[in-house]
């Protein structure tokens, strides 16, 4: 029997379970319909006197900060040093696609403008026309997030250092006016303790282990430590909505970030980088070249069917 006549025979109860993966319509696997909507039972009312639009742009920058990221770690899936670590990346990588979906569907509700068009009758849902159908230049990541992976020394130093930033800052968005980010603020600091504490016990590990490991954790930490800075760099719109007491001025959380930082560079031995940062910044829509790439890979079965269903 070859596999062609395998895949069709069908159970006289249960039917096949390969019943509609063979012979149908491929667009089927581009978008689900049955999916609950992140936010249902949440109050998204807009607080008084909040702009829309930047509530929108504010909610955008974090949310793909931690869509951008965690493609980037779900790219270590199977290739981490051992099936431990391989099983913490995919479940770091997890959590950040969880917060992803909440803070663009925040954005998308706060001011639906900013949801690109799709064909008519699209079954696709906001947040993930918001991560699907924007072209690089429209994203707002931090530049951390998207660099290429390097070795495991490099995912390390960039978790350590957007999780450290991003920690600081979800401690205080816990007291924002906006019940979603005060909600996705709360469940966020458990999510990011662990993915702080998991990412410095491997620095220290690192750093006191081989002249090997302990080399390439400078050279990961010197090639990543130029875009550190833009982690608690202020935009407007951050500052305009921290007034209004929605969000968090980065720049707040710096003297904490640095204080951590130091932290584990001391018991690693290590000692803190003095690379100056690097200009220009993903709030701004300013990206690497990488940045493009990385969308192309996620967004290619989206795009090829804007109309598909499950």
């Amino acid at each position: 029997m070859n596999t062609a006549e395998r895949l069709t025979i069908v159970n006289d109860d249960h039917g096949s379970i390969y019943d509609g993966l063979i012979g149908g319509d491929s667009s089927q696997w581009a978008f689900g319909t049955d999916f609950e909507d992140p936010l249902a039972g949440v109050d998204t009312t807009v607080p008084d006197g909040v702009d829309h639009a930047e509530l929108a742009a504010y909610c955008l920058m974090l949310g793909d900060d931690a869509l951008v990221l965690s493609q980037r770690l779900s790219e270590w899936c199977s290739r981490a040093p051992d099936l431990e670590e391989d099983i913490a990346l995919a479940n770091i990588a997890l959590d950040l696609l969880g917060q992803a979906r909440l803070l663009l569907a925040r954005a998308a509700a706060a001011d639906p403008g900013v949801v690109p068009a799709l064909p008519e009758g699209s079954p696709v849902p906001a947040e993930d026309a918001l991560a699907f159908f924007r072209d690089a230049g429209r994203f707002r990541n931090v530049r951390v997030a998207e660099v290429p992976n390097g070795d495991f020394a490099h995912v390390v130093v960039r978790l350590l250092l957007f999780s450290v930033a991003r920690l600081a800052l979800l401690e205080r968005l816990r007291a924002s006016k906006d019940t979603v980010l005060a909600a996705v603020a709360g469940k966020g600091v458990k999510e990011f303790t662990y993915h702080r504490d998991w990412a410095a016990r491997w620095f220290l590990t690192l750093a006191r282990g081989t002249d090997e490991s302990h080399r390439r954790l400078l050279s990961a930490l010197a090639a990543l430590w130029p875009l550190q800075a833009e982690l608690v760099a202020p935009h407007p719109v951050e500052l305009s909505l921290a007034r209004a007491g929605v969000a968090v001025d980065p720049a707040a959380t710096r003297d904490e970030v640095d204080a951590v930082l130091d932290q584990v560079f001391a018991a690693s031995g290590v000692a803190r980088p003095d690379h100056p940062p690097l200009p220009g910044g993903g709030r701004t829509g300013t990206h690497t070249e990488d940045l493009g790439s990385l969308l192309a890979d996620m967004q290619m079965v989206a795009r090829a069917h804007p109309s598909g269903r499950w």
